[in-house]
């Protein structure tokens, strides 16, 4: 249950001590009707100087019996203070003061009934002492509570991070011992037939080969040194494609297309790679899926909306049996998703395949 806001508290208190006023004091007797209002209303300022309030709630405890305004500012005064000498001062001086009766203080030391009340007195000003110390101990466990917590919290994300540059870096290892050897196998068997072929068609595709498995060991080289360097120094990344990347991509991809884009205006960094890499992954399965099939790729600004379709017609030769996983496609939608957009692709009327891309562009410069 959580604990009633602090003004709410204070006036709580000042008006309980304003009823002991009301019971104990006497309005024939202005001085100590004075004083025990002035202790009611010090409670006010009981949190910001708890010392201050103490010290203005002793003349009520002097000259009447409303004593209450003194208690709290007791307690108060424990739970705030860590000097215990200072507690065992303040809970005397209040021992002694409500045994005194000012302006005429009268008590017989030889009476046993003397020791009595000193005992009850004493006890009544230990009793907000040790509540309040109690509170401040509960209070200090809290607050190490709460770091034991966040100390816990911040382990926890250490071995998390520990256990993810862990397998970065296994994914490192093996993106360089196995694909980096195999597309370094792919780019030397290319240059050779390059060389040794007399057909231009296979050596132009060969020479295409070898273009992409290099640039393609470049991107590798430069995401496992990412990988590699998981939390450590930065690492210069390549240059992110760009809408200026579309005409050698299609001129590297050996397909017959034609591109045609309607942008006015520039368009964000974020777009435009989401463009090239859809554009990428729409070649790469007319490759696979449609071998000799002609294909359109048309770019144009609707309104606040960047429209993608690349559409290609139906295999002209048998496609070749080649893995995948249909990862490229679902890249393709978190990539658009995270971006606010849409993809949607499914085959066409004539048995090609189309595939579409929407983005909103909000600013444009």
């Amino acid at each position: 249950m959580s604990r009633p806001p602090a003004p709410l508290l204070d006036a709580i208190l000042v008006a309980a001590a304003l009823l002991d006023v009301w019971v104990h004091a006497d309005t024939s007797e202005p001085l100590r009707l004075a004083s025990a209002l002035l202790a009611a209303c010090a409670l006010v300022m009981r949190r910001r100087l708890p010392r201050v309030t103490f010290l203005l709630t002793l003349p009520a405890v002097l000259l009447s019996d409303a004593v209450f305004a003194a208690l709290a500012a007791l307690y108060t005064l424990a739970s705030l203070t860590r000097d215990r000498a200072l507690l065992v001062v303040c809970a005397a001086v209040f021992t002694l003061g409500n045994l005194v009766a000012l302006p005429s203080p009268g008590f017989d030391f030889s009476a046993p009934s003397i020791f009595i009340a000193l005992g009850y007195t004493a006890a009544t000003a230990a009793a907000p002492v040790f509540l309040g110390q109690l509170v401040q101990a509960r209070r200090d466990l809290s607050s190490r509570l709460a770091e034991i917590s966040r100390a816990r919290e911040y382990e926890r994300q250490l071995t998390a991070q520990t256990v993810l540059a862990r397998e970065r870096t296994t994914l490192a290892r093996e993106m360089h011992d196995v694909v980096a050897h195999q597309v370094s196998l792919i780019a030397v068997r290319a240059g050779a037939l390059q060389v040794g072929s007399r057909d231009d068609d296979a050596r132009h595709a060969a020479a295409t080969i070898r273009q992409l498995s290099v640039q393609t060991l470049e991107e590798l080289r430069h995401m496992v040194s990412v990988l590699r360097t998981s939390g450590g120094s930065p690492v210069e990344l390549i240059p992110q494609p760009s809408l200026g990347d579309l005409q050698r991509l299609i001129d590297d991809s050996g397909i017959e297309t034609e591109l045609q884009i309607s942008l006015p205006g520039s368009v964000p960094p974020p777009v435009q790679r989401a463009i090239y890499r859809t554009v990428q992954e729409a070649l790469t399965n007319v490759r696979k899926h449609a071998p000799g099939a002609r294909a359109t790729v048309l770019i144009r600004h609707e309104n606040t909306t960047v429209r993608v379709m690349v559409t290609n017609g139906p295999p002209t030769r048998a496609a070749l049996s080649l893995p995948g996983a249909n990862y490229g496609l679902v890249g393709l939608r978190q990539r658009a998703g995270l971006l606010g957009g849409t993809v949607r692709y499914g085959p066409t009327e004539n048995g090609g395949f189309e595939l579409s891309l929407e983005l909103p562009v909000t600013g444009r410069r």
